[in-house]
């Protein structure tokens, strides 16, 4: 059959759509499991445990032409426990000549470790604060995705860093503990005030800019950042940047964000980042203000496929608008609240995905958010089994931790079904709450630490709801007869299976809609508490068709929709045994004439097909969950049948 026009371009749109996102989405979490993989492989350094750090002043000398970097880095930190001396991560190729406290010269050695071992020189007791500056030097070997990188870009020399998770040691002296936090930082950048061919370059680091001093042919660019990062996050660029910014207007407290682009790519980025103007009052206004509005946000291009979230500024390989979401929406989930184990690893990429889907929503139309959901949801389902949260057996996999079925799409849907369950004015203060909870801004949550927050919000005890959808594995799928037995009424039951033994039943509100002979159109949500359960629903239209989870709010897979006379007939049909290995006995009301038996799996495939006969053999279907339907004068009648 020829489509028309018009759906033609429907589906060639709705095709782009899905390979853009998906792509975009793929490209992020291959990064993400690649920086895994080098955390993982690193542990963090139990020698860097027995004291806070408060402030870093990195003054830091680079020129963007030569693999090298020199500078010195102030550190005050807070005694945990009497300490004699402090331990800090640096690379062992890294050169530190002079460590430096109130004139002092202090003695230090380096090791093979990794570390920078420095004497104090007096015993610091239990919560003294004290400082040091420790100057080095010395070209940063790359580990996992660059750490620190010096190139070119369209023959410009250039340098920028990404640290995640634990490349910062390679170009500086720091402590490379996610669980601690430094309050506050100073980034001072030397570099050549022009470039080779006569170009100013433009320093990026995190925070606000606060100067840029000349002194002969070099610059001092000064930023300030007033917010607990960890080190992880810190990153520094330099190169002939193109500059302009965006301006929010953040409800009367405007703030810039600032574009940093290659010459090369300003055209290109100067049509692309408008958007992020949009995105970014959307997120303010379904959640909180800006985490750093009083700073600045902002993108600055690098030499990497992808991007990377560091507070205040991603670092940008490209400026697709799904990108640009999933880096801002970060700033949230991930850099004010982040996960506090692998385990909960969707508290940062389930969000951010999610976050990425409203940005869908609100800025192209439902139309395009139900696409979205509706490829959630044949990821989540492409597999049997899977669940949000991880065991400790899945936090030794990388593939899994970043699996983007699970961890990413799973745990976004997770949160729609959340938001559905909840209503969206309690959905999203509940959001707000776990934002603005002291003992997790700009800190660390894990997903009890979330339920908590979200039960004390919405009053309701959503052990149910977590336990099925977040802990435990697979999803429901769902049989749907109706029938209307007088123009006032339609009656309703659902069953449903299982695709994973770990949960015995989905309880979930199920969206139905009613449409009618003439064109009419009725929805109705279904509180699906038990098995086989009915429901009676006051219409007042002729229906012609049932549909299903129309909206794709729903996370489940191989449902039907069948329309029966009567339920008593269906009651009467009977399959035994069940379960069965061998053979199975059809029982039927005379009244029922049954046309056709078909047997299918639970992805769909048809295994089996005949006329009515009584007696089945069905020792050579696959072992597993079977549905039987029964193509009758009654209509359409579905069974399960357990194979042994």
């Amino acid at each position: 059959m020829k489509l028309p026009i018009l759906t033609l371009f429907c589906l060639l749109s709705l095709h782009v759509f899905s390979q853009d996102f998906n792509e975009t989405l793929e490209d992020v979490r291959i990064a993400e499991a690649k920086s895994a993989l080098s955390q993982m492989m690193h542990r963090a350094n139990l020698n860097t445990g027995n004291y806070d750090l408060k402030y870093h002043r990195l003054e830091l000398d680079i020129d963007p032409s030569v693999a090298f970097i020199s500078g010195d880095i102030t550190t005050y930190f807070e005694a945990k426990e009497n300490m004699s001396e402090i331990t800090f991560d640096l690379a062992s190729n890294m050169v530190v000549s002079q460590v430096e406290q109130r004139g002092t010269i202090l003695t230090f050695t380096q090791n093979s470790n990794d570390e920078l071992v420095v004497t104090l020189p007096l015993i610091q007791n239990t919560g003294v604060l004290d400082s040091l500056t420790i100057s080095y030097s010395g070209n940063p070997v790359s580990s996992g995705f660059g750490s620190f990188v010096q190139e070119t870009h369209n023959g410009d020399p250039t340098v920028w860093t990404l640290s995640e998770p634990y490349g910062a040691k390679a170009w500086w002296p720091c402590k490379q503990d996610l669980i601690d936090k430094i309050d506050s930082i100073d980034v001072f950048i030397t570099s050549p005030q022009f470039n080779p061919t006569n170009e100013e370059y433009i320093a990026v680091s995190n925070g606000l800019e606060q100067s840029q001093v000349i002194n002969g042919n070099e610059k001092t660019t000064h930023f300030k950042h007033r917010y607990p990062i960890p080190a992880y996050l810190i990153a520094i660029s330099v190169t002939n940047y193109e500059v302009y910014s965006h301006t929010v207007s953040n409800n009367g407290n405007p703030f810039e964000i600032v574009n940093y682009v290659y010459s090369e790519s300003l055209a290109n980025a100067q049509a692309s980042t408008p958007v992020t103007v949009d995105i970014m009052d959307l997120f303010i206004n379904l959640f909180e203000a800006y985490p750093f509005e009083d700073e600045k946000y902002g993108h600055a291009e690098f030499g990497f496929g992808g991007g990377m979230e560091h507070t205040t500024v991603s670092f940008m390989g490209s400026y697709n608008r799904n990108l640009i979401a999933h880096e801002l929406a970060h700033q949230w989930f991930g850099n004010k609240i982040t996960c506090g184990s692998w385990k909960d690893i969707w508290l940062n990429e389930g969000f951010a995905t999610y976050l990425s889907g409203l940005v869908f929503e609100n800025l192209d139309g439902n139309a395009n958010f139900r696409t979205w959901k509706q490829q959630r949801i044949g990821s989540i389902t492409s597999q049997l089994d899977g669940a949000v949260y991880l065991s400790d057996i899945d936090t030794t996999s990388v593939s899994r931790i970043f699996s983007s079925r699970l961890s990413y799409n799973k745990g976004s849907m997770v949160l729609h079904m959340l938001r559905k369950k909840l209503g969206d004015p309690v959905f999203f203060q509940a959001l707000q709450d776990y934002l603005s909870t002291p003992e997790h801004a700009y800190d660390y949550a894990k997903t009890e630490d979330f339920i908590a927050i979200v039960e004390t919000t919405s009053g309701e005890d959503l052990t149910e709801f977590f336990s099925d959808w977040l802990y435990n594995q697979g999803y429901p799928s769902y049989t749907v007869n109706w029938n209307q037995p007088s123009a006032t009424e339609i009656t309703i039951q659902l069953s449903q299976t299982q695709s994973h033994p770990s949960v015995s039943f989905f309880e979930a509100p199920v969206p139905i809609r009613l449409l009618g002979t003439l064109g009419e159109q009725q929805d109705l949500v279904l509180d699906h508490t038990t098995n086989m359960q009915q429901f009676t629903e006051t219409i007042a239209f002729e229906v012609q068709d049932v549909i299903f989870n129309p909206e794709f709010d729903l996370i489940s897979a191989n449902n039907q929709v069948l329309s029966v006379a009567t339920f008593e007939l269906e009651d009467e049909l009977k399959v035994f045994p069940n379960p069965s290995s061998t053979r199975i006995t059809i029982q039927k009301p005379e009244a029922l004439q049954v046309h056709s038996i078909a047997i299918y799996n639970t992805i769909g495939q048809l295994l089996y097909r005949s006329n009515w006969i009584q007696n089945i053999d069905v020792s050579s279907l696959s072992s597993g969950l079977l549905f039987i339907q029964f193509d009758t004068n009654a209509g359409f009648i579905n069974k399960s049948l357990l194979k042994n």
